[in-house]
């Protein structure tokens, strides 16, 4: 299929001073359902598009941060494209890896909101330009300057997309970079061809894992938090970042446990809070800051992306965010 690439800059600042990091994996748009308990079943208002899908979401946040960030995508020559482009181009991020596909669509994901806080989607991925994504010329070009590469389990869709990752890590653990992982993947992606493998490998060369709650227990034997850490410490980690959505986020390393309560908002629009709350801590282990600041930077992300509604409308600066940490109420404590 032929294609272009989109050309984008790096963001301003002393971002060159600063370690750089990648991603790859889908871009979409995503169209809500207005109402809460509306159903795909009859005609009913719809908001958006909104640009989405969580390795953009990470990047965008990332980049929003002033961290370097760059991603690996693929999208189609229509507007849902144009629409994400432009956002992470305009939010400082490095857009050169993507790449626009004439003859195929954009992935798309609609979502209903049901009364009990549950989402359900319709998702239009694999079938998409997300399903095309690939180690081109401009993807090798932007692993070769990148410090470190970050993988979701979303984004692990295909056997294709699955070597897309594989290869992103080797080029940055071959150049002595680090690797982080959010599994961010539900129970039904399992069943996938090879991705039981897949997550397997990106767990064994991972320096930073991130699980929301029960994911962990996907990887460890073990039935309590603190063991099922330890299996993941022991086999090489270094840090386990568990998020625990409003109630904040607990960080594991060798020296002990950091825990950093979440902060008190008014919730609009859950999608998208873990994967700010991912890039920000990311970002801030890069430039080497104590699991407590980067923790509640990480937090403060997650809880101002959930007061909008769009994957990517509550993705606040740095300058933003540390305003808002300064003075917002905190939960209750971990």
């Amino acid at each position: 299929m032929e294609g272009r690439s989109a050309t984008g800059r790096q963001p301003s600042g002393n971002g060159e001073d600063m370690k750089k990091l990648v991603c790859a994996g889908e871009i979409l748009v995503e169209i809500m359902a207005e109402r809460i308990g509306q159903s795909f079943l009859a005609p009913g208002p719809l908001v958006g598009p909104f640009p989405s899908g969580a390795p953009a979401i990470f990047i965008d946040q990332a980049a929003r941060l002033g961290q370097p960030a760059g991603l690996i995508a693929a999208v189609g020559d229509d507007d849902f494209g144009r629409l994400n482009i432009e956002r992470l181009r305009a939010d400082g991020a490095d857009i050169s890896a993507i790449k626009v596909h004439r003859g195929a669509a954009t992935g798309s994901a609609f979502v209903t909101y049901e009364t009990d806080g549950s989402r359900h989607f319709v998702y239009n991925i694999k079938h998409s330009a997300a399903g095309l994504i690939e180690i081109g010329a401009e993807a090798r070009t932007l692993l070769a300057s990148a410090d470190h590469f970050h993988v979701m389990g979303t984004s692990l869709f295909s056997p294709e997309v699955i070597e897309v990752a594989r290869a992103g890590i080797e080029a940055v653990k071959a150049r002595g970079g680090t690797v982080s992982f959010d599994p961010n993947i539900r129970k039904e992606m399992l069943d996938l061809p090879g991705m039981r493998d897949a997550l397997h490998f990106v767990l064994s060369k991972t320096d930073v894992f991130l699980p929301s709650g029960p994911e962990l227990f996907i990887f460890a034997k073990a039935a309590d938090e603190e063991r099922a850490v330890r299996e993941m410490l022991d086999h090489g980690i270094s840090a386990v970042v568990i998020k625990k959505g409003a109630q904040g986020a607990v960080h594991y390393d060798k020296t002990g446990r950091t825990a950093s309560p979440g902060f008190v908002v008014d919730e609009i629009d859950p999608t998208g809070a873990g994967d700010c709350f991912a890039a920000a801590f990311v970002s801030f282990w890069l430039r080497g800051e104590t699991p407590e600041k980067a923790l509640r930077i990480a937090n403060g992300c997650g809880a101002l992306a959930v007061t909008k509604k769009g994957p990517m409308e509550g993705i606040a600066s740095l300058a933003t965010v540390e305003a808002f940490v300064a003075t917002a109420r905190t939960g209750t404590p971990i």
